[in-house]
């Protein structure tokens, strides 16, 4: 006797495949392919492929071009100022001090100009309680500089000071 399938067809009984074969061996190789491909384009492994660094590149170079368009400014020389320096023993220290202020135009030139006395009132009072510690090294002309950086804005606002220059300091 020979068996036959539902079919009529006789031979080996077929077996059907099951779920954790199908999982084990057609949907675990897609998912793992997959990730793979996502963790290449997200590494960024394709680029060269693809040439995003050269657009990159190209948006950096443009962006650089932007940035060094700026208009010179104008210098304003201001007179040297020597001050005498605060301090606690017989011996009296001076300060000389020499400034160039940057401004956007003539415009602001004018301004300086017209506040003058203001600007070296300002400068002055500053100066004056400076002591020869509070001068000694780079920190100490930095200091200086913000500070007159900041009292020259004050007196010019509105207009802007684009930058302030020590060309000169000088401790005797």
């Amino acid at each position: 006797m020979s068996e036959e399938d539902d079919d009529g067809e006789s031979g080996p009984p077929k077996k059907k495949v099951s779920g954790k074969k199908l999982i084990l061996f057609i949907l675990l190789p897609i998912i793992l392919l997959g990730g793979a491909g996502a963790a290449v384009f997200m590494l960024g492994l394709l680029d060269p492929l693809l040439g995003v660094e050269q657009a990159e590149e190209e948006e950096a170079v443009e962006e650089e071009v932007v940035a060094e368009v700026v208009p010179p400014g104008v210098f304003y020389e201001m007179e040297e100022m020597t001050v005498s320096l605060s301090g606690t023993g017989n011996r009296r220290n001076f300060l000389v001090v020499g400034v160039q202020i940057e401004m956007e135009d003539d415009a602001g030139v004018a301004r300086i100009e017209a506040e003058r006395p203001r600007l070296v009132s300002e400068f002055n009072i500053f100066l004056r309680e400076l002591r020869v510690e509070e001068l000694n090294g780079s920190e100490g002309a930095y200091l200086v500089r913000e500070e007159l950086y900041r009292r020259a804005s004050q007196v010019l606002s509105p207009t802007p000071v684009r930058n302030l220059l020590l060309e000169k300091l000088l401790v005797q």
